[in-house]
């Protein structure tokens, strides 16, 4: 056969022109299984909107008055300094809430390192015996010889889709919402340890008027007895006079024992043990009054910690929705490893031994378009779930503000009339006083009408102390001088 007459061969193709083809082949079948085989997350949609300003009434003009994050130091008292400073220090509730912050700064710093380039570096050696039977040749078969292998590896998952920076924001959100707890927590703190003291004064100072109440009953019953002496009075009198000690001494008691239980109450709130506070005696002291907002301020969101918390879960919830509907896309990867590899220890650094390699690698859902589609799901619910508690905390922290500012122009108006009738008593004492100096007038009377301040004093210090406790209420609920990172630029924004 003649050259003319022989069948014409292919020709010859290089190695980059067979490596060419074959990566064009590799990216044309990737690109038939994205369009033939990508798994679709379907209509799942949140169904839950976060609350709007409006709805709540925080549509106004009204600003919320300025607080600092000491607020406790406008009540001029060093001893409550003191306790609140030493309650933030160590109270175990804080250092919980600073470890959660840190444990969510580390899961920040996790899901930013995810999207970028892993390396990992092994070295392996192994003493084997190959077998004679295997497919190991001579002289390998039968031989116990020493491998090892010395090499450097890197992966990197690059971000196509958007998984890793929602991973990344989901963290964020997260990290902000612990801090935010946080700042809430010490705000709680400090709030619980005010009203404790406050109350620990209401109580000495009622146990005060106790005891006089009972210095006053106890004249009334020699004046009693007296008066039966001399005929005036009957047994009867009498009985109800020596009655009304006991009741009294069970006063002061009671008076003792809710002074103990709060005493108590500090020394926990400031870890201490529970005599720390035996001795202390506070007295209510002149407040200098927050300016009292008419109406729930419209920039009321920006200062609550627990709502900066729920909004920043929503924030996170939906970061994670983000991070599930991208799962449903290829991912691809780039992977490179270079190194040695030998049988024989001794050969492992030789030049020949070098090994390396670098190539993409594609994985598509194809099969689990069930499980990603109930993973997609479930973020779906909990972005609902985590709206639904904004929403509440938002509506909490409206009706906790109108409820102090509500009580405090009550208290305000209760104090007024309750000063009014004070002042008659004390009227009234002066002018029983003086009948009875003059001989006009029996000393039971005088008793009588100081019986009348004394109540009168024991509703002046009840309705003080409550005007306190609901003013340290009201700085609580205006946010006890938390300001987020963010919270002035946004203002009121929901």
């Amino acid at each position: 056969m003649n050259k003319s007459q022989r069948s014409p061969l292919p020709p010859r193709r290089s190695g980059w022109a067979l490596t060419a083809l074959t990566a064009v082949g590799a990216i044309a079948t990737a690109a038939v299984l994205v369009l033939a085989g990508c798994a679709s997350p379907g209509e799942t949609r949140p169904q839950s909107e976060r609350i709007t300003s409006a709805a709540v009434g925080l549509d106004g003009g009204t600003r919320a008055p300025a607080l600092t994050d000491r607020w406790w130091q406008s009540f001029h008292d060093e001893a409550l300094d003191a306790m609140v400073q030493r309650a933030l220090d160590g109270h175990p509730s804080l250092k919980a809430a600073h470890a959660r912050v840190q444990r969510a700064e580390a899961l920040v710093t996790s899901a930013g390192a995810a999207a970028l380039p892993q390396v990992q570096g092994t070295f392996d050696a192994t003493r084997q015996r190959y077998t004679e039977n295997g497919l190991a040749p001579p002289p390998l078969a039968g031989a116990t010889l020493s491998s090892g292998t010395l090499q450097a590896s890197l992966s990197w998952e690059l971000d196509f889709f958007g998984r890793h920076r929602a991973d990344l924001e989901a963290a964020i959100g997260a990290q902000r919402a612990a801090e935010a707890d946080a700042q809430a927590a010490r705000v709680l703190l400090a709030a619980n340890v005010a009203r404790n003291y406050v109350q620990l004064a209401r109580l000495v100072e009622q146990r005060e008027v106790a005891r006089r109440s009972f210095g006053q009953r106890d004249e009334v019953l020699a004046l009693i007895r007296q008066r039966v002496q001399s005929g005036l009075d009957t047994n009867v009198e009498l009985r109800q006079g020596e009655g009304a000690l006991p009741e009294t001494r069970q006063q002061i008691e009671a008076f003792d024992e809710q002074i103990a239980l709060t005493h108590h109450a500090l020394a926990a709130l400031t870890v201490q043990p529970p005599n720390a506070f035996d001795t202390l005696e506070p007295r209510l002291q002149a407040v200098q009054a927050v300016p009292l907002p008419p109406s729930v301020p419209a920039d009321l969101l920006g200062r609550r910690a627990d709502v900066e918390a729920a909004r920043w879960r929503v924030e996170a919830a939906s970061k994670d929705m983000v991070a599930a509907r991208a799962q449903f896309y290829p991912s691809v990867n780039l992977i490179a490893f270079a190194g040695f590899g030998a049988i024989g220890l001794d050969r492992l650094l030789d030049i020949g031994s070098r090994q390396y390699g670098v190539g993409p690698a594609l994985r598509l859902p194809i099969f689990d378009a069930d499980r990603l589609r109930a993973q997609y799901k479930g973020k779906a619910a909990d972005v609902d779930a985590a709206v639904e508690s904004y929403n509440s905390a938002v509506i909490d922290a409206v009706r906790d503000v109108a409820d102090q500012i509500a009580s405090l122009q009550s208290l305000e108006r209760q104090q007024r009339e309750q000063t009014a009738a004070a002042q008659a008593a004390e009227s009234a004492y002066d002018l029983a006083r003086q009948r009875f100096k003059a001989g006009l007038g029996s000393y039971l009377t005088v008793l009588t009408a100081e019986s009348n301040v004394l109540t009168q004093r024991r509703g002046a210090t009840d309705l003080k102390a409550r005007a306190i406790d609901t003013q340290i209420a009201l700085m609580r609920a205006l946010g006890g001088g938390y300001s987020g990172a963010d919270a002035a630029a946004r203002g009121s924004a929901l």
